[in-house]
């Protein structure tokens, strides 16, 4: 029996993280916000218990700011740290890419192009909510399949921290054809199992993300 309740409860905050997480990156909570956990606790019809271990899995994942006088708030981003996460984000998933040229099965690469011509598709159709989905779906199985446990929950942690910015700026993207032809780059280096290659050309990618929004551009 105590196992299962420590089960539930982990699944419940889990949930309730997961819920506050979606609505931060959505952008139905905003910077500076609070979060008020009566209000919430009610709302989403839990005690404050698991609410608040959630608050501190999102705390840690800077996306919200605990204070002993304000509570939980949402997490103010500037420029300046979009810049350097974008940076550290661009050097893991070069890195990461690098190694899954040389550890992914024909089938792992097959099936990131078969998730690229999906996200093609919704580029075509000018589907930007599935694009998006897809876009950062290709992205974390590149990490994923580089099987560096270290980096993959380095990546994971910093993805989850900018996953709002990129978000936004997705919905609102007007070098979008640019930002698919370079996911078209960087299949065919991993289709070529050219490690260099496909590093630099996802670097490259990526490394535009903090420029363009410290210029106040939509990033992809």
């Amino acid at each position: 029996m105590e196992e299962v309740a420590q089960s539930s409860h982990a699944g419940l905050v889990e949930k309730v993280a997961n819920y506050l997480r979606e609505h931060i990156v959505m952008d139905h909570f905003q910077p500076g916000q609070r979060l008020p956990e009566r209000t919430l606790a009610v709302e989403l019809q839990v005690s404050r218990t698991p609410l608040r271990e959630a608050l501190k899995i999102l705390a840690t994942e800077g996306l919200v700011v605990i204070s002993p006088h304000r509570g939980a708030v949402v997490a103010e981003v500037s420029p300046a740290d979009i810049k350097e996460k974008s940076y550290v984000l661009s050097v893991l998933e070069q890195a990461a890419a690098e190694l899954t040229c040389i550890n992914a099965s024909d089938d792992d690469i097959a099936e990131l192009q078969a998730l690229h011509y999906e996200m093609k598709a919704c580029f075509l159709r000018r589907d930007r909510q599935n694009y998006f989905r897809l876009n950062q779906e290709i992205h974390n199985r590149i990490v994923a399949l580089s099987g560096n446990s270290t980096l993959i929950d380095m990546h994971a942690n910093l993805s989850r921290q900018l996953y709002r910015v990129r978000y936004l700026s997705n919905q609102k993207n007007e070098k979008w054809a640019t930002a698919m032809e370079e996911h078209e780059a960087i299949m065919a280096a991993l289709e070529a199992r050219d490690p260099e290659r496909v590093g630099r050309e996802l670097r490259n990618h990526l490394g535009k993300t903090w420029v363009k929004y410290a210029n106040g551009e939509p990033v992809e």
